[in-house]
């Protein structure tokens, strides 16, 4: 009996241990401002895609509106939408929508870049597909 509540006990240290290292690179990883996080990075700069949503489907040929979110930390002066290898004009709002062109049928890319004031993107970026039918 006293040899299986050590066994027990180990198997939950090994549990816990293991969840505290998952969640301790979660959290570095945010931390950290990798791309396509959607979080805050080191300088500041945040980026939310509200609408539409990651493998989101749209009717081809239509406009939609991409709702978003952005803060574009130091060194950041404005964003610009691409979609796919096309890049859209600068956009100072830091929140509000911003129309998409109408895409023909097939898979896209949609990215906001946060850029500086000569249009160098400093490094914050996120990006979404949609599919278009």
């Amino acid at each position: 009996m006293e040899e299986k509540m050590k066994i027990s006990k180990l198997m939950f240290a090994v549990m816990l241990l293991s969840l505290a290292t998952l969640l301790t690179v979660n959290v570095s990883a945010a931390d950290y401002g990798m791309k396509d996080s959607g979080s805050m990075n080191d300088s500041g700069a945040s980026i939310k895609i509200i609408a539409p949503g990651d493998k989101a489907q749209i009717d081809a040929n239509e406009e939609y509106a991409l709702k978003y979110e952005v803060t574009p930390g130091t060194g950041g002066d404005h964003f610009h939408v691409w979609v796919d290898d096309s890049r859209g004009p600068g956009i100072h709002d830091t929140k509000g929508t911003y129309m998409l062109p109408k895409m023909a049928p097939g898979t896209h890319t949609i990215t906001i870049k946060v850029v500086d004031k000569g249009h160098v993107p400093t490094g914050p970026e996120k990006s979404i597909t949609v599919t278009a039918k």
